[in-house]
């Protein structure tokens, strides 16, 4: 069937995410200081990367809801103390990290390949997002940005109550665009949250690499969204492995 719609992730794929979350968190300790567990700002922020993807795995999995994973995330991070050794409680957790999101927003920028691919692909394909974080908050990351209006459909892991890489994610934005999954292709950043994800769930899909990390020769790879074009206009290459790259 030919390919009717592209759903697409948000973060480190349209978003760039990692460049805004290393430097907000780079502004936000120059105020709040180093914790003590760390020698530098680096390895701070190498330990806040990974205490994300932690938790939000845990969220993923339905160990914890929005606000737990942002809480435990400050706590992890701190080593789950304030001022003089007390306990952290969830207000100061949340207060903290709410502090933190004013530098991580005003760190925000798309990727300089998003708009001119969304301008390419608009008259040919309707466009959705499927994210594995919360309709509050990519509804305002979209509107700030200034893409919103580019997707017709917005669908988030915490309202969905499922998050990628299970079947019902994905199938769960091909049903909100009304159309069957073989007619749906699914872009993201991770190999097997969002491609392999997608692909089991019967969608077609495509694995943003931008880091040129290779290694997948299973999944239909591209390493910028500029390949993203030719290769849906091409969609019998889908299946073809590592056609980009």
């Amino acid at each position: 069937m030919a390919i009717r719609a592209v759903l697409w992730d948000i973060d480190d794929t349209i978003f760039d995410y990692a460049t805004a979350s290393r430097s907000g968190m780079r502004a936000h300790l120059d105020i709040e200081g180093l914790p003590p567990a760390y020698d530098s700002v680096e390895a701070a922020l190498d330990a806040w990367d990974e205490l994300t993807a932690f938790h939000w795995a845990r969220f993923a999995a339905g160990e914890t809801d929005w606000h737990g994973q942002r809480r435990d995330r400050v706590r992890a991070f701190l080593g789950e103390t304030v001022g003089g050794g007390a306990a952290m409680s969830d207000e100061q957790a949340e207060a903290w990290f709410e502090r933190h999101i004013a530098h991580y927003e005003a760190a925000w920028s798309l990727f300089p390949d998003t708009l001119p691919v969304l301008d390419v692909l608009a008259d040919d394909y309707r466009h959705a997002v499927l994210s594995n974080s919360s309709l509050r908050n990519q509804e305002r990351k979209l509107r700030i940005l200034g893409v919103r209006d580019r997707f017709e459909a917005l669908l988030c892991a915490a309202e969905l109550g499922v998050a990628k890489p299970q079947a019902g994610a994905f199938l769960a934005g091909c049903e909100a665009l009304g159309l069957p999954p073989d007619e749906v292709v699914y872009v993201g950043d991770q190999p097997d949250i969002d491609a392999r994800g997608a692909a089991e769930a019967g969608l077609k899909a495509v694995w943003l690499d931008r880091s040129g990390t290779g290694g997948r020769p299973e999944l239909v790879r591209i390493t910028g969204l500029a390949q993203l074009p030719d290769l849906l206009r091409r969609d019998t290459r889908f299946g073809a492995p590592d056609t980009f790259g």
